[in-house]
C-alpha cells in the first residue's frame, strides 16, 4: 500500500505529542502481520500498532516509520520489519518507498541494498564523521542526558543530521552515507532491522552504557567502530536522565 500514489499531507490521530498514527500506518501494519501469520506461523510478533508480546524469538515491526514526515508530505519514511532471536536481530528489511530502497540483512550472510551486497565499513576519522540523531521527543525528562551527547557530537565530528526515521538512518549508516546514529528510548520496532545491517557491515551496535541491552531501551549508540568509541565516551560522560 505504501508504494501506491504520491507522497502528499496526511490526516493522522495524535498518539502523544509530536506521535502519530494514520490509517496508512494501520493498513502497512495488517499487510504485514498477514504475511507473518501464513509464512511464519506460531512466531511471536512485536509490532508498534497492535503491540504483542516480547518473546525469545519474534518478529519487530514498524509498518511507518517517520509518521510525521509521511503525514507532512516528507519523503523520509521507511518500514523495517526484523526477526529478533535472544535479544540479537537474525534478519531484516528495511524499505524507504519513495526513495525507492530496499535493504536487506540475514546474519552472517551478508547485507544488501536494491539487490546490491554491501561492503564492509571503511575506517572512518572521527573528525570528519558526519553522524544522524534523533530528538527524545517522547523523554524529554532525558534532555539533559541527551543535550550532553549532541553538544559533544556536534564538536567532535564534521556534522550532524536529523532526518526523523530510525530504520533509516540506521540503514544509511550501514552504507556509510551516515557514520553513526544515536538516539534514547525508541521501540525496539525502530531499531531492529536498521541495527542487524549496521553489525552485519562491521558497525558497532550498543546502549549508551557500551552494553547489549539496546534492543529493549531503544537507547542505541550505531556507527562505524571508530565513531562509535566517540559516542560511547560521549554517552559514558553524560548526566543520567
Amino acid at each position: 500500500m505504501l508504494r501506491e500514489g504520491g507522497l502528499a499531507r496526511r490526516p493522522g490521530e495524535t498518539k502523544a505529542a509530536g506521535d502519530y498514527v494514520t490509517q496508512t500506518d494501520l493498513s502497512s501494519e495488517a499487510a504485514i502481520l498477514e504475511v507473518l501469520a501464513r509464512e511464519a506461523p506460531g512466531v511471536a510478533v512485536l509490532a508498534e500498532e497492535a503491540g504483542g508480546a516480547r518473546a525469545d524469538t519474534m518478529w519487530a515491526v514498524d509498518p511507518l516509520d517517520g509518521t510525521t514526515n509521511f503525514m507532512r508530505g516528507f519523503p523520509v519514511v521507511g518500514v523495517s520489519v526484523a526477526l529478533v532471536r535472544s535479544g540479537t536481530p537474525e534478519l531484516g528489511v528495511v524499505i524507504a518507498p519513495w526513495l525507492g530502497l530496499e535493504f536487506a540483512v540475514q546474519r552472517g550472510r551478508g547485507a544488501t541494498l536494491n539487490g546490491e551486497r554491501l561492503p564492509t565499513l571503511s575506517p572512518v576519522d572521527p573528525a570528519r564523521a558526519v553522524v544522524s540523531t534523533g530528538f527524545p521527543f517522547r523523554r524529554k525528562h532525558r534532555l539533559p542526558e541527551y543535550n550532553s551527547v549532541f553538544t559533544g557530537a556536534f564538536e567532535r565530528f564534521e556534522d550532524l543530521r536529523r532526518p526523523g526515521a530510525a530504520c533509516l538512518d540506521l540503514a544509511w549508516t550501514s552504507t556509510g552515507t551516515f557514520d553513526g546514529f544515536f538516539e534514547l528510548g525508541m521501540g525496539t520496532w525502530d531499531i531492529a532491522g536498521g541495527a542487524a545491517l549496521v553489525l552485519e557491515v562491521g558497525g558497532r551496535v550498543t546502549d549508551w552504557s557500551g552494553g547489549s541491552a539496546w534492543i529493549e531501551s531503544g537507547d542505541v549508540l550505531a556507527a562505524a567502530p571508530a565513531v562509535h568509541e566517540v559516542l560511547l565516551e560521549l554517552a559514558r560522560e553524560a548526566p543520567e536522565g
